[in-house]
């Protein structure tokens, strides 16, 4: 049997066999085992067959054949033969694709493009009435004969056009339209259309605008802004067709469809960018006329920024190329009656249409230095006129606004000393009015009324963009503009906070231009108003702290307000006062500190001798009464200090941090000052606290180093665990207490190796075995039980022994309850025990907690007493708040019957956890909750309305998630409830909560607004 007739039986059944036979055809006449001729008489009684499906599959056959050869290895006249024969049977199958192998040849020349071609137009004619894929095909025949051969059909000229235009005429498939926009895309651009423009143009804009909605899964993946693409790069692709293309798109501009609005502007913007200066030149005033509606009259805002972009393109076409001022160029002819347009709208800057006249300077005056050159010659003046003469505040402010707006435009062309923009031989024309701006934005900030907040923070912008403004103001114009900003920040009366936060913007901005300013004005005043005491109360140094803080982003500015500030700390620690205010100048270093790479900084050993050593020695002799006891001494600022201290130690090498963990219970004091808490008997409460200071300590060292007391020469790891863990039970003061389990949990999690991580085991087994034998609850006890589990659980050391003991204390009538709020605490991020502080915290340690827990709970809740059941679902809520959605989502079936009874809890955490958890399922997999939704739907209904049972945290989650069915759960299944829910929100819409009330009204609406059910 010939390989032409296995290739025509196993076809139909088998085409990758088929596909294989051919493969084996062609190495077989590339190895000259066989000829050409002989494989093309082979084909001869099939070629002719009258059943036109053997003749295609017999050109198929030839066609995969040609396309396993080499390229070079059919000769010319194979070459040509072989595009001859197939142009004759080119309305066969496989032809069409065997025409394509072929011009991939080498001998491939320019005469066979045309031939090719040729038939293309004679037996085409018909082409929509053929299947999609047999179109597609053609049309890639024709898009590869464009790219390889354009010289060749080019010459054709009228004949390749008019042929192109009718063959792929009346196309509609979206597959297809993306060759044919492709394909007439390059006939409009590199062919010569004079004469055809009108016919190309029809040719493409019979699409538009485009309507295409992708089906659902769609495997093409072609959608809508696809087409719309190719469409807009058609019409835009010859000056030639202006004439048809923007009267007809203005003509749809009168669309009430605001996506053909839409559509019709960004072709208008394209269209003005691609024709030539003349074209675009001759439109732009009507272009104008159109445009200005959608612009002054603007019902969606996305259409007026479109029809804004359109503007800017007309004149950025027209300034292209342009260095001349004259008044009679096309830009100054297109700007005149925009110009004079706005100014007429500025008449009553109040007014709604006179809003965008400040848009329209911006798109335009940033196109080039000479459009911002008219422009500034033609409003500017009669804007500082208007200015002069408003009767009101609200008409000043409005005219400010566009201002601003025009000096937006000046930098952008201009530049700043931090943005620099390209030279240009214009010279500002702003210039001319520095000293009258100067003046009129200075008064607007400095004598206006105080309350006319609005205006004064309209007035600290316009004077910001002076300072910013690229050789402009005059160091000494900048510094008073800097004296303006620091009374403002100073002076202003805390409720207009608003302006404050405006004027800490500009003087940010300023410090990066002109740093030194900065330093010179502003620090002195702002240090002036930080007193040397302050007593209980008083909270004026905030201000001033907040301030240098913000502008602390220079590393100059940074450097010298950290010293500056600890000198001051030094001082306050001397005075009597309120302990609020060096924990404000801690916090304030601690915000200093965060914002720059500590570990390259040259300033570090000096921050780790005053912050870590000066302070905590300081703290740690007043405790042992080696010196006068200071707000250091309080726990708050020993929190504040121990956060700055592990900041600096993390960044320390690594020999440094070794000799520091031997000093993580010394803190830097010899032995006959203080004696470390670990190991001593009845330390007085103001030595315990200094444990807060080890935490950070130990916090910050990297985990290789060997900590104080877990050196075996001195003591074991284990052994200062165990005594660690008598003084958490022991303590009765929460912060210290807090401090203590914390170092636990580092020591186990951190620094203790594997091979004596059964030690921690074993200590974690025995302490809930006393839990769960006494008969006394012991808080403490158990909060250690759950730091040790979380230093274990995070490592994934023997997670599921662990976690099934922590379980099994949830059925103790004992201490089931405090334990299950401890599950809380698992999961929870730590600021100590945390990535950065080099604890070992595994990437599915949070799932695997959930996957060993769930079905435990789910199993136990069954069966326990009805009086335990509470606990595990506060249990389930504690491990939820922290368990990634996707974990959460594949075990639905379990949890969701959990989650209704833990809305009936009185636990409000519980509650907040439940629902936000349903919130999620309901967005991610809402046919879990179709067989809940009555039940949901009452109790999330009664949590949002009852405000004795629920705090406003419960109230405003529940109508959260109220809201989320509606779009998401079938209609079908919420319309029962519809009139429920509607009805009892009603009285929602009073609570006292405004956040309450704004979700309850967004809430309602979404239910009152779903679609009742089409009858059939």
């Amino acid at each position: 049997m010939s390989a032409v007739q296995q290739f025509l039986l196993t076809y139909s059944n088998d085409k990758d066999r088929a596909t294989n036979i051919a493969r084996d055809s062609a190495k077989a006449l590339a190895a000259k085992h066989t000829t050409l001729i002989e494989l093309v008489q082979s084909l001869g009684e099939y070629i002719n067959d009258e059943d036109s499906t053997n003749r295609a599959r017999a050109v198929e056959y030839l066609s995969q054949v040609i396309g396993e050869l080499p390229p070079s290895f059919l000769s010319k006249q194979h070459v040509e033969v072989l595009c001859q024969f197939l142009c004759d049977r080119i309305e066969d199958g496989g032809a069409v694709g065997g025409l394509k192998k072929l011009s991939a040849m080498d001998r491939y020349n320019p005469d066979m493009a045309a031939l090719t071609f040729r038939a293309m137009l004679d037996h085409f004619q018909d082409l929509q009435m053929r299947p999609q894929s047999q179109r597609l095909q053609i049309l890639d025949l024709l898009s590869t004969l464009m790219s390889e051969h354009r010289k060749t059909l080019q010459d054709l000229g009228t004949k390749s056009i008019v042929g192109i235009a009718d063959l792929v005429a009346g196309e509609k498939d979206p597959r297809n339209l993306m060759v044919v926009f492709s394909i007439l895309k390059v006939v409009m651009v590199e062919w010569d259309i004079s004469g055809h423009a009108e016919t190309l143009f029809d040719s493409v804009f019979c699409y538009f605008p485009i309507t295409f909605r992708p089906p659902p899964d769609d495997p093409y993946g072609i959608t809508a802004q696809d087409l719309k693409a190719r469409l807009r790069d058609c019409i835009a692709a010859s000056g030639f067709f202006a004439p048809y293309a923007f009267p007809q798109l203005l003509d749809k501009l009168d669309s009430t469809s605001p996506n053909v609005k839409k559509d019709v502007l960004q072709t208008i913007a394209a269209c003005a960018l691609s024709y030539g200066v003349t074209v675009v030149s001759n439109y732009s005033i009507t272009l104008w006329d159109s445009l200005k509606f959608e612009i002054l009259n603007a019902q969606e805002e996305d259409l007026a920024e479109e029809a804004l972009k359109a503007l800017q393109a007309i004149a950025i076409r027209l300034s292209r190329g342009l260095d001349s001022t004259d008044p009679k160029t096309p830009l100054a002819n297109y700007l005149r009656p925009i110009m004079k347009q706005c100014n007429e709208q500025l008449q009553e800057p109040q007014h709604k249409q006179a809003r965008p006249v400040g848009q329209i300077l911006s798109v335009l005056g940033t196109v080039s230095p000479i459009a911002f050159l008219f422009i500034v010659k033609a409003v500017l003046p009669p804007l500082s006129t208007l200015y002069q003469g408003a009767d009101s505040i609200a008409k000043q402010r409005a005219l400010l606004e566009v201002l601003v707006q025009l000096l937006d435009c000046a930098i952008a062309v201009y530049g700043s000393p931090i943005m620099p923009a390209p030279e240009t031989s214009i010279d500002n024309p702003l210039l001319p009015f520095k000293d009258r701006l100067f003046e009129l934005n200075s008064q607007a900030l400095m004598s206006t009324a105080v309350e006319e907040v609005s205006f004064r923070m309209v007035a600290v912008k316009a004077l910001l963009r002076l300072c910013l403004l690229r050789k402009y103001l005059q160091d000494n114009e900048i510094g008073m503009v800097v004296q303006y900003l620091d009374e403002i920040v100073l002076s202003e009366d805390l409720g207009r906070d608003a302006l404050r936060k405006e004027a800490i913007i500009a003087l940010l901005e300023i410090s990066r231009i002109k740093p030194n300013l900065v330093m010179d004005i502003t620090f002195p005043a702002f240090m002036a108003r930080l007193p040397d005491s302050c007593p209980s109360g008083r909270r004026d140094y905030l201000i001033p702290l907040e301030g240098l803080a913000q502008l602390s982003t220079d590393k100059f500015v940074r450097d010298t307000l950290i010293r500056r500030l600890l000198n001051r700390l030094d001082i306050v620690l001397g005075n009597e006062g309120s302990s609020a205010y060096p924990q404000a100048i801690l916090s304030t270093l601690q915000y200093v500190l965060a914002q720059r790479d500590l570990q390259s900084d040259p300033n570090l050993q000096i921050y780790f001798e005053r912050i870590v050593v000066g302070l905590i020695t300081r703290t740690v002799l007043a405790a042992a009464g080696g010196g006068p006891m200071s707000a250091l001494n309080e726990e708050l600022t020993m929190e504040i200090l121990a956060r700055l201290t592990v900041m600096i130690i993390r960044a320390l090498d690594e020999h440094k941090q070794k000799s520091l963990a031997l000093q993580c219970y010394s803190l830097f004091v010899e032995e006959s000052s203080f004696t470390p808490v670990p190991f001593r008997q009845d330390a007085p409460r103001s030595h315990r606290s200094t444990m807060i200071l080890s935490t950070a300590v130990m916090a910050g060292v990297s985990r290789e180093v060997i900590l104080e007391f877990t050196d075996p020469g001195h003591g074991s790891t284990q052994n200062l665990v165990a005594e660690l863990l008598k003084l958490a039970i022991a303590e009765d003061f929460a912060p210290v207490r807090q401090t203590i389990s914390r170092q636990i949990g580092l020591i186990v999690n951190k620094f203790m190796p594997s091979k004596d991580i059964h030690y921690a085991t074993d200590l974690l087994f025995n302490l809930i075995t006393s839990l769960t034998e006494t008969t006394t609850l012991s808080e403490n006890a158990i909060r250690s039980v759950f730091w040790i589990s979380k230093a274990m659980v995070l490592r994934l050391s023997n997670p599921d022994e662990v976690l099934k003991r922590l379980l099994g204390l949830l059925s103790n009538s004992v201490c089931g309850s405090t334990s299950a709020r401890g599950f809380s605490l698992l999961l929870a991020p730590d600021e100590v025990m945390s990535k950065e502080n080099g604890a070992t915290i595994r990437l599915l340690a949070k799932q695997k907690v959930f996957s060993i827990c769930l079905p435990t709970i789910a199993a136990n809740f069954r069966t326990t007493d009805t009086s335990n059941r509470p606990n595990y679902l506060v249990a389930l809520s504690g491990i939820l708040k922290y368990t990634p959605t996707e974990a959460v989502i594949q075990e639905i079936d379990i949890l969701l019957p959990l989650l209704l009874q833990s809305l009936d809890l009185k636990d409000s955490d519980v509650k907040v956890a439940t629902i936000q958890t349903l919130i999620v399922i309901s967005q991610e997999c809402p046919k879990a909750v179709d067989g809940h939704i009555s039940s949901l739907v009452t109790r999330l209904v009664t949590a949002a309305s009852n405000r004795t049972a629920n705090p406003p945290s419960v109230r405003l989650n529940a109508l959260r998630c109220l809201r989320a069915f509606p779009g998401k759960i079938k209609d079908s299944n919420l319309l029962p409830h519809k009139n429920t829910v509607t009805s009892r929100l009603m009285t929602v819409l009073d609570d006292p909560k405004r956040s309450v009330r704004k979700e309850a009204v967004e809430c309602r609406a979404g239910w009152f607004n779903m679609d009742e059910p089409q009858s059939d």
